[in-house]
């Protein structure tokens, strides 16, 4: 059982026997003494598709989901469905756009890494690496004698995301995005 103040973004817990998905943790210290620490948390019912925001103090114990965890390949994606594969069965398991949502930037196809979740041999949503790296399509030409400043442009990687980069990265290389973030941490 984890506390509130353990949970990440993307973790699946149990409510009143309905499983949640993770979507975003707002943290809010308050500025009185004694008070506790607010986790403003908002859950994406994974079977109706709702929405719903609780709020904890950091104490607060969660019941975790009874979730199988696997190391999954993505494949692909076509029109409604992200496809991915179980490394070690090679069970395929699909997931809908609306599942997927923000991760989509962080998945080029053969991605490997992915944590996906399953329940009751279904899979229910996915952990993403920590970084990934991806190859920049589109960007500003690289200006000679750049520094590694803090002087930044947008670049677009080929899973359409948009990252500011560097001034002196070029078109077609390959960079690491940290997940969390969605920031540029490195070259690959």
């Amino acid at each position: 059982m984890p506390k509130a103040s353990d949970l990440k973004k993307g973790a699946i817990i149990e409510i009143d026997d309905q499983l949640f998905l993770t979507r975003n943790i707002d943290v809010r210290s308050p500025s009185s003494r004694g008070a506790n620490t607010l986790y403003k948390v908002t859950f994406m019912n994974i079977q109706k598709k709702q929405k719903m925001e609780h709020t904890y103090t950091g104490t607060d114990f969660l019941k975790d989901a009874d979730c199988t965890r696997r190391l999954l390949q993505f494949l692909y994606k076509d029109d409604q469905f992200y496809t991915f594969m179980d490394g070690e069965d090679y069970n395929q398991y699909t997931l809908t756009i609306e599942d997927i949502d923000a991760a989509a930037g962080y998945l080029p196809d053969g991605q490997e890494g992915v944590l996906g979740m399953l329940h009751e041999g279904n899979l229910i949503g996915i952990e993403l690496p920590a970084s990934v790296s991806l190859k920049v399509i589109e960007t500003a030409p690289a200006i000679k004698g750049a520094s590694a400043s803090a002087r930044t442009k947008p670049a677009t990687l080929e899973t359409g995301l948009v990252v500011q980069v560097p001034e002196y990265l070029a078109e077609n290389e390959m960079i690491k995005v940290n997940t969390a973030t969605g920031k540029f941490t490195s070259r690959a």
